[in-house]
């Protein structure tokens, strides 16, 4: 069998796609910056928390700070790659307050500077219009993959 498609989707996934993991970030970026603040508001085990903890500060995406240290104790913030998420994060939440959730059951309300309350739009950051699946058109760049799978021997794999 063929090794699955390269996708840098699986990628991300490998970082910040394990349980708990996208839920510290979102924490984090709420302004809970403690152990014991992220353990209480996502949840996670506190051995699950520790390995999440340190897998978002190797990949970069977490800072660990000390703020105390007798006892010696840390804090966490966002480096800038971790700030990047925020607009995934905020994806995320749309799509759960629209298919999930419904417009009366919603925990947390986001509020843009401008007053209003934030609905996320991926746009092109070319021309500015928002995204629709129907405009989009994938180009394959790995070689011997087409759209729907690796490409038979001989055949062409350009994108369509």
């Amino acid at each position: 069998m063929k090794d699955p498609r390269p996708c840098v989707i699986a990628d991300t996934l490998a970082v910040v796609g394990e349980k708990y993991s996208l839920l510290v970030l979102r924490e984090v970026l709420l302004g809970a910056r403690r152990f014991d603040q992220l353990a209480r508001n996502t949840g996670a085990p506190r051995d699950v928390l520790t390995a999440r903890l340190r897998r978002l500060v190797e990949a970069g995406i977490l800072q660990k700070t000390a703020y105390s240290e007798r006892p010696r104790r840390y804090e966490y913030r966002p480096t800038p790659a971790g700030l990047d998420l925020e607009p995934v994060l905020m994806t995320l939440k749309e799509w759960g307050d629209r298919h999930l959730r419904g417009p009366h059951d919603r925990p947390m309300v986001i509020e843009h500077a401008c007053g209003h309350e934030l609905v996320p739009v991926v746009t092109c950051s070319a021309c500015g219009e928002a995204v629709r699946h129907e405009d989009l058109t994938a180009h394959p760049q790995v070689p011997g993959w087409t759209l729907t799978g690796p490409a038979a021997e001989g055949a062409p794999t350009g994108g369509a």
